[in-house]
């Protein structure tokens, strides 16, 4: 037999309070039967009060929880990405990582070479060369969180395009 003492430690002061029962925030799309019943109680229909009230025997129709429009309804909720989207953003991640060891290569072979240019300038310019697809990775995943996939994935793809480094390709062997 337990002494209150004992079930003490399995509970937290004011676990009963109902103030602190925000709910269940997230509704399922497919509620199956063995789910239990939300904790949040379900809303009725508002009525404007120059609506007659109903009479005696008829019942208020309650909303479903999906007609019922809080504030952030405005914005589209984002999907988490399946296994297939965090392979191609772990390989397009890759893809810009070695792009930035190919401008890193191709920054020191211009150095070696003894171009006409300061090599403040060519140390700048590799510096920049070499964040530049870093930069543009983190830049399309922290602004584009709201987006779908396929739109993230193309400013991605768009930025593999536009970031080659074409300066180590072009020059060929790594002297």
């Amino acid at each position: 037999m337990s002494t209150p003492r004992d079930d003490d430690a399995l509970s937290w002061g004011g676990d009963d309070d109902p103030t602190l029962d925000v709910g269940d925030k997230r509704s399922p799309e497919h509620p199956r039967a063995e789910d239990p019943e939300p904790l949040a109680p379900e809303r009725t229909a508002r009525r404007s009060p120059s609506a007659p009230t109903p009479d005696a025997g008829t019942e208020t129709v309650a909303e479903s929880p999906a007609s019922v429009s809080s504030p952030d309804d405005d914005a589209p909720a984002s999907r988490p990405l399946g296994n297939a989207g965090l392979i191609g953003i772990g390989m397009v991640a890759a893809t810009f990582l070695l792009f930035a060891l190919g401008w890193l290569l191709a920054g020191r072979q211009l150095q070696s070479l003894g171009i006409p240019i300061p090599d403040v300038t060519v140390v700048a310019m590799t510096i920049g060369a070499t964040a530049a697809p870093l930069v543009w990775f983190v830049t399309v995943l922290v602004f584009t969180r709201g987006w779908r996939a396929w739109q993230r994935f193309l400013l991605l793809i768009l930025g593999i395009v536009l970031l080659v480094p074409w300066p180590l390709l072009s020059m060929g062997d790594l002297a």
